[in-house]
């Protein structure tokens, strides 16, 4: 892509957020990233932007594999909270079906402890950082567990695209991320920054028109343990993109999943 095809692409970004702010409106944004287990040096690039940028960041972290030296990198960035990625991360489909850990091929009891233990055990070792909100590996989840989830102690659940409903079930909202740069069925590659942009306006436009719900926040996903130098690079100039615009909020977990409302609060009184 050409440095003009670039500079189109982000203009069409500015153009999106000045007609949010033209309607008095602020663009609610919240990032998520999946797949964390231990501190690493990936892990520190992301939690450095989220530093220096000041991006709020929800840290999915898979509890059966989650170590020590998780919970010091996030002790040492104020901006991160975690969330619960499954429980193992394990692929429990037949062959031959699409891979998921929380799908109806095992017993709903077996799901549930699992998702009981590694909920305790998050919660013991990150403390008033881990907020309940589950997130399913692969982002798939049967449908017969989704309405046990709130007795079992999580307040929310997230995955991937525009959700139906702002509560998956009594007691549970539904908080999912929209914009994922990585393409993974093409060996886990960057998009490239103008296939990124475009989904983050498409989405931003559609909430904006009305077409999806607009009190979901525009959700950005990333794994940091997949992210190769354009896709830091573009991270980066996301970060630095958007702080330059007046429109913009970026959610913390806690404030995404307690303000429904939030996308059509007035940016004037914000």
């Amino acid at each position: 892509m050409s440095a003009d095809d670039r500079a189109k692409a982000w203009q069409r970004l500015n153009d999106e957020l000045d007609a949010w702010s033209a309607r008095g409106l602020r663009a609610t944004l919240w990032l998520r990233d999946d797949d964390a287990c231990a501190d690493s040096p990936a892990l520190r690039r992301l939690l450095g932007l989220a530093r220096d940028y000041r991006v709020p960041v929800a840290i999915a972290a898979i509890p059966a594999a989650a170590d020590a030296t998780l919970v010091d990198a996030i002790a040492c960035c104020d901006e991160a909270s975690v969330i619960q990625h499954g429980y193992a991360h394990r692929n429990h489909a037949a062959p031959g079906e699409r891979a998921a850990e929380l799908g109806i091929e095992r017993a709903l009891s077996a799901r549930l402890g699992e998702l009981g233990r590694g909920r305790e055990r998050l919660a013991d070792a990150f403390g008033e950082r881990f907020i309940p909100v589950l997130v399913p590996p692969w982002n798939r989840i049967g449908g017969d567990l989704v309405p046990h989830l709130a007795s079992a102690g999580f307040a929310g659940l997230s995955h991937f695209g525009p959700r139906v409903r702002a509560m998956a079930a009594p007691g549970l909202r539904e908080i999912n991320t929209h914009v994922d740069p990585i393409a993974w069925r093409r060996e886990r590659e960057f998009i490239g920054a103008h296939a990124a942009i475009e989904r983050l306006v498409a989405h931003l436009r559609a909430r904006r028109e009305q077409r999806c719900d607009t009190d979901e926040p525009t959700g950005l996903l990333t794994h940091h343990l997949v992210f190769g130098d354009a896709a830091w690079a573009f991270l980066d100039a996301l970060f630095a993109h958007l702080r330059q615009h007046d429109a913009v909020s970026w959610l913390d977990v806690t404030r995404a999943f307690e303000a429904p409302d939030i996308a059509l609060t007035s940016a004037r009184s914000a």
